[in-house]
């Protein structure tokens, strides 16, 4: 109890002294409330300013995108949070920091000296680099979209099932069997013209849509054929195309 309380009793300005020390350490004249800077530490013409906030939030990200008018560089100071760091959150907004050219300044309050660490440092932000290192999921997304055959989702929507290139194959596989019947992975591939992944989609089975009905073979469980009226638009679709693909094999033959 002892210990919330004094977290709930901290304040910005309990930031100030560690934060001074840490510039003056460095070099830095400092300067605490100057034209509404929380703090300020000049060296050769180097301008730093300083925000404190008691957590990470909008408003000081706000206030510090100000402050970088005037100075040659902007720094953040909050307390260290062990555990928002471990939060997926928190690292979106150290990414938002790093795109804003914002330092971060991470603040251990303790009695017998308080530590100061650069999490962040305020340099410019390389665009490049960031879409490198994303490249693979810059790739995921342009397969997803390239497997999908319409837009059924609707952007913005929380507790749906989305309609994803899986669910879609899943979809293709169940309107096989629905018009066939329980068929062998082989079968199923050839009249969908799918892809070697089919077989690995009915054993994983992640929605619980098929069932073995023997070596090899595979039938739709009552809950695929619930869940399948769900999806009327891509349920057509898929039959018509294996219709079609249907009479292409026999013209073939």
């Amino acid at each position: 109890m002892g210990i919330m309380s004094e977290k709930r009793k901290l304040k910005e300005e309990d930031l100030y002294a560690p934060v001074r020390d840490y510039f003056e350490n460095l070099g830095y004249t400092v300067n605490g409330e100057v034209l509404h800077c929380d703090a300020t530490a000049v060296k050769e013409n180097v301008l730093v300013s300083v925000e404190m906030k008691t957590s990470l939030n909008l408003d000081v990200i706000l206030q510090a995108v100000q402050r970088q008018k005037a100075a040659d560089f902007t720094y953040i100071a909050v307390p260290k949070n062990s555990q928002s760091m471990r939060r997926k959150r928190w690292q979106h907004i150290c990414h938002l920091l790093k795109r804003l050219e914002l330092g971060l300044l991470l603040v251990t309050l303790r009695k017998n000296g308080s530590v100061v660490e650069e999490a962040i440092q305020p340099i410019p932000f390389d665009r490049a680099k960031s879409i490198s290192s994303a490249r693979r999921k810059r790739k995921a997304m342009i397969h997803e979209i390239q497997e999908r055959h319409g837009d059924y989702n609707t952007g913005g929507s929380t507790r749906k099932k989305l309609v994803t290139s899986y669910r879609e194959m899943v979809i293709r596989i169940a309107v096989i069997l629905k018009e066939y019947g329980p068929c062998a992975v082989k079968k199923i591939r050839v009249a969908g013209d799918l892809p070697e992944k089919t077989g690995q989609i009915l054993i994983k089975n992640y929605y619980g849509w098929f069932e073995k009905e023997g070596r090899g073979v595979y039938r739709l469980t009552d809950k695929a054929l619930d869940e399948l009226e769900n999806y009327p638009e891509l349920t057509e679709l898929y039959r018509r195309r294996l219709m079609e693909h249907e009479k292409t094999i026999k013209h073939t033959n």
